[in-house]
């Protein structure tokens, strides 16, 4: 049974919503590279010349970079899925090509598989 138009509508808004919730907070610690792909690149700030200041640059960045990793793979994932309902493939499990059910995707918008295969 296909989805509802008016679903997938809704499910499309709130994938656009996060989509640029994700990029705004990106753009705090990272420039993108490649926004379309959602590939981005983590800003190493420099604080100071000292060796306490260069210590701090390095844990700022080691941080940067574990949280712009995570919400650059949520934002990529999001992409996946806008470029799904463009192609009329939204919803369906990318191993067992079923449909991926409703509650999942209005939990999680970006979803790939089923419950079953995931």
């Amino acid at each position: 049974m296909a989805m509802d138009k008016k679903v997938i509508e809704d499910l499309k808004k709130q994938l656009l919503h996060e989509k640029e919730d994700l990029e705004n907070n990106l753009s705090k610690i990272a420039r993108p590279i490649n926004q379309k792909e959602g590939d981005y690149e983590t800003n190493f700030d420099e604080i100071g010349s000292d060796r306490e200041d260069n210590a701090a640059e390095v844990e700022q960045y080691s941080e940067n970079i574990s949280i712009e990793t995570t919400l650059e793979k949520r934002l990529q994932n999001i992409i996946d899925a806008l470029e799904r309902i463009e192609k009329g493939a939204y919803g369906i499990c990318e191993k067992c090509s079923k449909e991926i059910d409703l509650e999942r995707l209005k939990v999680n918008p970006s979803a790939k598989t089923c419950i079953s295969c995931n």
